[in-house]
């Protein structure tokens, strides 16, 4: 690392009293945050500001990061990649090895100076192959990131956090709805967090997209639309009681097709009566393997989640679409009487391979289908 770029000694302590020494690359300050791992190999931007990461200290276990740089900021209200939304969500970073010296034809600043800008806490010189065993072995749990000057107790004392069962659906969400407007069929995205690419996803096949925070009165909205989406977001499912009863309301009430992604896969079990449950370590990354049940096609994606859904709670009437092939868990639900599915996984990807971007072309396409019925 550049001397220009070189900070304090920096730690980052686990609840299991795990301990790592490194170099600060980011902002010198304390935060707390679930310590979750990420195996993406490229993607850091879009992975940063992805909002499921919020609250989160984020590992990354590909061992150069930030080869590339960073583009410069976006205007605001701009829909522009690779940023999945305004800002950095991440609460800090671990690499194992940061590299300053940037070479990419749109980058106009390092990683480093990106995430001082931000105030983002970032360590570096790390063994993150230790950690991620650890986390794999133990499951995700709570850490510090803090100047190597503090002690534990000073650092969890000043450290800055987030409330996952209160405050990060409020930080995530946007505060009003906001209208992009393209064509037909039109659409309602269902705010939790949601990336994006989702919203560009649905641009690209000629939606116009209202996108709506979930705490807005989605049944209004839900009226002037043909489709809804339930978008992405962090935290635990359950803790969006008052989501739920709203898409449970949405189920009741209308027949237009409703799509749900990542968390909305959650939202919308829930809705209908199932359950949800966290998983150990979550799936994170670009590479994981998920088996289509019903075409019995295998698709490689791109997921960030930390709970799964229980496929054996599902009602009468609904039915497991997706597996993961890894260990077995659901990637997806559908009902076997209404035009309601979700996915685990990210469909529009960004990071990641686009081997789902299909699911997009069957919404728009029933959407539009059944909008002139």
């Amino acid at each position: 690392m550049k001397a220009t770029e070189s900070g304090c000694p920096m730690k980052l302590a686990l609840e299991d009293r795990t301990v790592l020494e490194g170099v600060s690359f980011g902002h010198e300050a304390s935060v707390s945050g679930e310590v979750v791992f990420n195996t993406t190999m490229a993607g850091y931007v879009e992975a940063l500001t992805d909002p499921s990461y919020c609250g989160q200290i984020l590992v990354l276990t590909y061992p150069l990061i930030g080869n590339y740089g960073v583009p410069a900021p976006r205007a605001d209200g701009a829909l522009d990649p690779p940023f999945e939304s305004a800002r950095i969500q991440v609460q800090g970073l671990a690499v194992q090895n940061y590299v300053c010296e940037f070479s990419h034809r749109t980058a106009s600043r390092s990683l480093g100076s990106w995430l001082r800008s931000a105030q983002i806490p970032a360590i570096t010189g790390i063994d993150t192959r230790t950690l991620t065993r650890r986390l794999r072995e133990r499951g995700t749990m709570p850490g510090w990131l803090f100047p190597a000057h503090m002690t534990l107790d000073e650092a969890r004392s000043k450290a800055m956090a987030v409330d996952m069962k209160h405050d990060v659906f409020c930080i995530v969400a946007p505060e009003a709805p906001t209208l992009y407007s393209a064509g037909a069929p039109s659409i309602m995205l269902v705010d939790v967090g949601s990336k994006d690419n989702i919203v560009r996803s649905l641009l690209a096949r000629g939606a116009s997209v209202w996108r709506v925070p979930w705490h807005a009165d989605v049944s209004e909205y839900a009226k002037r639309v043909d489709g809804i989406v339930i978008g992405n977001g962090p935290g635990d499912p359950s803790d969006m009681g008052e989501l739920v009863e709203k898409i449970r309301l949405l189920l009741d009430r209308f027949d237009k097709p409703i799509f749900g992604v990542c968390l909305g896969n959650q939202i919308l079990a829930l809705a209908a009566g199932g359950k949800t449950y966290k998983l150990p370590y979550g799936h994170r990354g670009t590479n994981q393997p998920v088996h289509d049940l019903l075409t019995r096609r295998c698709y490689v994606t791109s997921q960030n989640h930390g709970y799964a859904v229980d496929s054996d709670s599902l009602p009468d009437g609904w039915e497991p679409w997706f597996v993961n092939i890894n260990d077995g868990t659901n990637e997806g639900i559908r009902s076997q009487r209404k035009p309601y599915f979700s996915v685990q996984f990210h469909p529009e990807a960004k990071p990641g391979p686009e081997d789902t971007n299909f699911l997009f072309d069957e919404f728009i396409k029933l959407t539009r289908t059944l909008a002139r019925t």
